[in-house]
């Protein structure tokens, strides 16, 4: 392959967005809403969108990892120390679930009712008014698809009015979630970090994740840094990724720039109370926050 050929296949990947679940997934919809101008190419699985970008066959990746209704994504803790990707920016994509189901459909014939467990659970209050039985699928959209496949009349799906656009069926319920303001918060990855410059008085955000070393008050060590520093923390998950229980591990948000001396301040403290640091991005935070009071 030539340096000319090199750099047309490269550029054509780098137009790529990866995301989990079929055409009309909430994650489809992320992408077109936050990087409209590039193509969105469906995976089976977070993983698999992961690595279509670490293999060079796309250039970013769109990955949900917590719901304002449902909590986190629990997968993507597990993913995310088995990638070098870097995290460039966030979007917060509103979610409104829609009942759907095949062309002529009534809500009586539906029997049960397929979706995302995530989905489930955002509408498991109005599931379970209409006594529906559940079944578990892999993503919204992808369970759309199966019913239009079946051409079963006693099964609906939780999912997007985009995929019911996509698939030609019928929307019975609009806003179906229980809870007004259903927001899922996507990370958005690259092979490489996007970091911006510093300036003083600008907001940013830094990810990173560590895990405590075995020690008593370990964390509570491991935080103060950050607290004497005066750096905001917006978001602390714990995870285990080593197969025991000695120590733990830990995904955090600051609202903080990686190269202002605060943080560095507060990273140097934070060595000696925990280890295997890995900064997975500095970025600007989503206009969402501000509009909503989320960050100081």
């Amino acid at each position: 392959m030539s340096v000319s050929e090199i750099k047309t296949s490269s550029s054509k990947y780098d137009q790529v967005i990866a995301f989990q679940g079929h055409l009309g997934a909430y994650s489809h919809l992320a992408c077109r809403n936050a990087r409209p101008h590039l193509s969105p190419v469906p995976c089976a699985t977070f993983t698999e969108a992961m690595q279509k970008v670490e293999r060079k066959e796309a250039g970013l990746a769109m990955i949900p990892i917590e719901n304002s209704t449902a909590g986190r994504v629990e997968e993507i803790y597990r993913q995310l120390p088995k990638t070098q990707l870097s995290i460039i920016g966030e979007h917060f994509e509103s979610i409104s679930h829609c009942l759907i189901a095949l062309k002529g459909s009534s809500l009586e014939q539906i029997k049960t009712v397929c979706s995302h467990p995530q989905a489930l659970a955002q509408c498991d209050n109005n599931i379970m008014k209409l006594g529906l039985e559940t079944d578990v699928k892999s993503d919204t959209a992808g369970a759309a698809h199966e019913i239009m496949q079946l051409q079963d009349h006693s099964r609906a799906a939780i999912a997007s009015s985009l995929a019911a656009e996509l698939y030609g069926m019928d929307i019975l319920r609009e806003n179906f979630q229980d809870h007004d303001g259903n927001t899922t918060r996507f990370i958005i990855l690259s092979r490489e970090a996007e970091m911006p410059d510093y300036r003083s008085g600008h907001k940013y955000l830094t990810s990173l994740m560590f895990r405590v070393r075995n020690l008593p008050a370990a964390l509570y060590k491991a935080m103060g840094g950050f607290a004497t520093n005066g750096i905001n923390m917006v978001k602390l998950e714990s995870y285990m990724d080593t197969g025991s229980f000695q120590a733990t591990s830990f995904y955090m948000d600051v609202e903080a720039h990686q190269c202002e001396q605060a943080m560095l301040n507060a990273l140097e403290e934070l060595s000696f109370f925990a280890e295997d640091i890995r900064i997975l991005g500095t970025y600007i935070p989503s206009p969402w926050r501000q509009s909503k009071g989320a960050i100081s």
